[in-house]
């Protein structure tokens, strides 16, 4: 009795899994006429290019209350352009959350004579940084960035390639095998753990096991929404009921559980050759850990123990060990993406966030770049609640991890990839003609990192180098040829475009080196990475995976 006493109240004073600090910015892409006729009727509004930023701040934590301070940074044009605005103020966040309406004129903030000059055209950066329980053990930072366009003039879009507009279908690219392109949501939960509610009652993560959908609803659902693959990754410490640890869990019925999952995805399959159920696991906590995404594992990996002292998974791993997990994962042929990562406190190996290790980098191939809202009930793909983690993933580049972007949906209602149209669209070698793309040419080419992240569903990206399709990793000598080929079967076009460059093992920065689709360059000795963000004109945005060259002397 004292022991089961004991554990459940230690259970009670962990933090809840989603008990973390939640800050977001929309930011529309464009002025609207809508918008700027709402401050002035004169012909000025019509080009001052105004519009309305509204910052979102939540703290979900039982009602407790946490001070929040904020700063909302634009600058521009272009990366190296000067801060023009800043926003910033303080909050108390409890049970509620705050939404904050924050106007721009289209002008710098300088002195009044600079004020009434209008700012050029151009392509601008905001950046919110949240931070909250400042100076505190507690401390948490939120940091999100975002790109507006300011356009009065003629167009001055980027051209860039183009390639088989609306097929999925892909050619041989020099002298490579055809490629299927795959969209997928490569994160989302059922029942199984947190997720799973009505839309109608979903508010936000519920009890686990509680929900009234399974892993069977949600492929069922995301293939009637036109989804080609759904992967269902249940929160790996949830499969004992409980958000804490469940002292009377029965630990077989836990592994169970598990196998159940891997089952029915397996069925689906089997059953619908036109889609790709996956089931896997959401390892970690966010307070002081971070989640990742195991896709392929046949065992479950835990540990929590029950009141008896028996392991409630299949593999012990213990919570926070980074290092021990990857290398784990390595050593089983298990592949992993870093969900939501953030640029500090998760991920931390040797006390280093993102940490590099060996095991780690053969181990992960994907970095969440964008996430929907986690608790959208969202179902018409219109949720403006996203969040970028581009710095993040960066950090992971710099650090040496060969990671490939992904964009997913981290569903916990029922709405399995409606949220948004955005996808994780995955390059996988193209299948005998009437067959189906299998779980292992899909796993391969997560492995290749053949993957672009999009944020529309309609839009297709390739970026190669010397003809290298991304995710490659190569020796190079002389020039390099960087080329990005865009296409979208909904008519969008490429408003900007982005050419990125690192050092891997570096830690260092990551900086833009084109703002064209086509660059000739020739790199220093040494190792390299390259990837491309191109922007849609309505602000959708696409990132292409690296390419890793080692540029011989």
């Amino acid at each position: 009795m004292l022991l089961l006493t004991w554990s459940n109240t230690a259970a009670a004073q962990e933090p809840k899994e989603h008990s973390e600090l939640d800050a977001t910015v929309v930011a529309p892409f464009r002025a609207t006429r809508a918008d700027t006729a709402t401050r002035t009727r004169t012909s000025q509004s019509r080009i001052s290019q105004s519009r309305t930023f509204l910052v979102r701040l939540d703290y979900p934590d039982g009602g407790r209350t946490h001070a929040v301070r904020w700063t909302l940074t634009l600058s521009g044009p272009g990366p190296q352009g000067a801060v023009l605005r800043r926003w910033s103020g303080s909050e108390q966040l409890g049970a509620v959350g705050v939404s904050l309406a924050l106007p721009w004129d289209g002008r710098a903030d300088a002195d009044a004579r600079e004020r009434r000059v209008l700012v050029p055209d151009g392509l601008y950066q905001l950046r919110l940084l949240a931070v909250a329980d400042a100076g505190t053990p507690q401390e948490a930072q939120v940091e999100q960035q975002w790109h507006i366009q300011v356009q009065r003039g003629a167009s001055t879009a980027p051209r860039v390639p183009a390639f088989q507009a609306g097929l999925q279908q892909l050619s041989s690219l020099e002298g490579q095998p055809g490629y299927r392109i795959v969209y997928a949501n490569l994160h989302s939960q059922t029942r199984h753990s947190d997720g799973g509610a009505a839309l109608d009652a979903c508010r936000g993560a519920q009890e686990p096991q509680t929900a009234p959908f399974g892993p069977i609803d949600a492929y069922v659902y995301a293939q009637q929404h036109g989804l080609d693959a759904l992967l269902t990754s249940e929160h790996n410490h949830m499969y004992d009921g409980s958000d804490g640890t469940n002292a009377l869990a029965n630990p077989d019925k836990v592994k169970a559980l598990y196998q159940t999952g891997l089952a029915e995805a397996a069925a689906y399959t089997a059953a619908h050759p036109d889609f790709l159920a996956l089931y896997g696991m959401e390892w970690g906590v966010i307070n002081k850990g971070g989640h990742l995404n195991i896709v392929n594992s046949e065992q479950l990996l835990g540990w929590e123990r029950n009141a008896s002292g028996e392991l409630l998974a299949d593999l012990e791993t213990p919570k926070g060990d980074y290092a021990g997990l990857y290398a784990l994962m390595r050593e089983r042929g298990w592949i992993g993406q870093f969900n939501h990562p953030a640029s500090a406190g998760q991920f931390l190996v040797n006390g280093q966030p993102l940490g590099y290790t060996p095991d780690g980098d053969a181990a992960m191939v994907l970095c969440e770049v964008v996430n929907t809202s986690a608790f959208s009930t969202n179902d018409q793909e219109t949720e403006t609640r996203r969040s970028n983690y581009e710095a993040a993933c960066n950090r992971a580049l710099a650090a040496g991890y060969h990671v490939a972007f992904s964009s997913n949906q981290d569903n916990h209602c029922a709405n399995w990839g409606a949220a948004y149209g955005n996808r994780t669209a995955v390059l996988v070698a193209s299948p005998a003609a009437g067959t189906s793309v299998s779980r292992d040419s899909f796993l391969a080419a997560l492995r290749a990192r053949r993957v672009f992240a999009t944020m529309d569903k309609h839009a297709q990206l390739l970026f190669t180098a010397n003809g290298k399709l991304m995710g490659e990793r190569f020796e190079n000598s002389g020039p390099l040829h960087l080329v990005i080929s865009f296409s979208n079967s909904a008519g969008r076009q490429a408003a900007a475009v982005a050419i990125f460059h690192g050092v891997p093992g570096s830690n260092g920065t990551v900086t833009q080196v084109s703002d064209q689709a086509e660059v000739t360059l020739t790199p220093a000795p040494g190792p390299h990475f390259y990837y491309a963000r191109l922007t849609q004109d309505d602000g959708n945005v696409v990132w292409s995976a690296p390419v890793w060259v080692n540029q011989l002397p």
